[in-house]
């Protein structure tokens, strides 16, 4: 038995050429006709996702077939086709970087892949570009093209005339500071702090009118799936997790895993609560805590309530920005430097390039966990690791993992469902 739905994979030749854009304005144009949208990011992200929310009013899960896994993928896509008017996917990097690439995705689901490429500076090349990535893969599901950032209709012709008979041309976007999306040193800026991102929105979404995305595309067949029953090991366990701007790097499906295991979740602020809420354990996902040093070093009233957690042997679980937060000192891309929590041994420093990227398991007492890591900071710590990852795309050694009584803590960023059993021991 399957269920279908319209769907879609949005994919480019790289990075940049404003996947994220399109994706967002095609589902809030649709969201805006009465549809219920679902997006899905492929690959480890989460900051595209933030703005992927916001434009589809739904929270959107990463889709990896390393990561997150065949079945769990195929339940996913499953449960939002019973209640989607459209799926729409995005891809990652270009369409066939990584392994497994956004191609790969595509093509196990039947999913037809939009390109979108970046025609700034480009004319009839625009052509090539398209028919390599329709061609470049046999039997790979192919709905057409989209041009983005034309400088006017003129240009658009060309592009248009570039293209071989056999693939569609959906249209153009125009090069619009109005709705392109500010980043910084991880990626997009994050949604809360884009304070005119709905007028972004509406203006972006306005601009698919002009298009053929303004149709519904064809129905994909998805096959059925449905999500494993985990047990209650959580069961009475209450989780402070973590979020606001300094830390909301969380995968909606962690979260999802450990409500599934019976954990009660609170969510607290360090940059703004003086107390914990009554909790059993702390998590401390990624984000960006080099961008609010002064807050909170100043917040010692809840530097105090974190230590008595930690000495009372309660557990603590931290990751990437959480991680730095635990450390004595964390230093900004300035060099303007601050105490932190003084958890764990050490100091961690902004770099002007990127110091870790990529899709890591580890291999924890618990039992084997999947993730990535994707970071600009240097750590420098005496402690020895309890382990370290290792590398999907080579095996070598990946990011230390370090633990220090209750609390553990990694630049990994793990995805709980690839084994939630491992992840239920980390909190208690």
């Amino acid at each position: 038995m399957s269920t279908t739905c319209p769907a879609l994979l949005l994919a480019a030749p790289a990075s940049g050429q404003g996947k994220t854009t399109v994706t967002a304005a095609l589902a809030r144009y649709h969201r805006n006709r009465g549809r219920t949208v679902r997006v899905f990011k492929t690959g480890p992200d989460f900051l595209d996702p933030m703005i992927l929310a916001r434009a589809s009013g739904q929270p959107v899960y990463p889709l990896d077939l390393w990561m997150v896994g065949e079945s769990h993928c195929k339940a996913l896509l499953y449960q939002a086709a019973q209640e989607a008017d459209l799926i729409l996917i995005e891809g990652v990097m270009g369409l066939f970087d990584g392994t497994p690439s956004s191609a790969d995705l595509a093509g196990l689901f039947g999913v037809p892949v939009l390109a979108l490429i970046n025609a700034h500076a480009m004319a009839q090349t625009f052509g090539a570009v398209a028919y390599g990535l329709a061609h470049y893969r046999p039997g790979l599901p192919f709905a057409g093209v989209l041009a983005n950032r034309v400088a006017g209709p003129g240009h658009a012709e060309l592009l248009a005339e570039s293209l071989p008979p056999e693939l569609r041309y959906y249209g153009w976007l125009p090069r619009d500071g109005a709705i392109s999306l500010p980043d910084r040193h991880l990626g997009l800026v994050q949604a809360e702090e884009i304070a005119d991102l709905e007028i972004r929105l509406e203006a972006a979404a306005a601009l698919i009118a002009n298009t053929d995305l303004a149709e519904l595309p064809p129905a994909v067949s998805f096959p059925a799936a449905t999500m494993d029953t985990l047990p209650p090991l959580l069961q009475g366990v209450r989780i402070g997790v973590a979020c606001d701007t300094a830390f909301a790097f969380l995968y909606p499906a962690n979260l999802d895993t450990l409500r599934g295991l019976g954990a009660e979740l609170t969510f607290f602020s360090p940059l703004t609560d003086s107390t914990l809420p009554e909790v059993d354990s702390i998590y401390l996902p990624g984000g960006y805590p080099e961008l609010h040093l002064d807050t909170l070093a100043a917040n010692q009233a809840l530097r105090q309530a974190l230590h008595q957690h930690h000495q009372t042997g309660k557990p603590i679980y931290a990751e990437c920005g959480g991680l730095l937060y635990l450390l004595e000192s964390l230093a900004d891309k300035e060099g303007h430097r601050a105490a932190m929590l003084g958890l764990l041994p050490g100091h961690a420093a902004l770099q002007a390039k990127l110091a870790g990227l990529g899709m890591q398991s580890v291999r924890l007492p618990e039992g084997e966990l999947r993730g990535h890591t994707f970071h600009h900071s240097k750590l420098e710590t005496p402690l020895t690791p309890l382990a370290y990852g290792r590398r999907q795309r080579d095996g070598k050694p990946g990011e230390a993992v370090y633990r220090v009584g209750r609390l553990t803590a990694s630049y990994l960023h793990l995805y709980f469902a690839s084994n939630p059993a491992a992840a239920a021991q980390l909190f208690v």
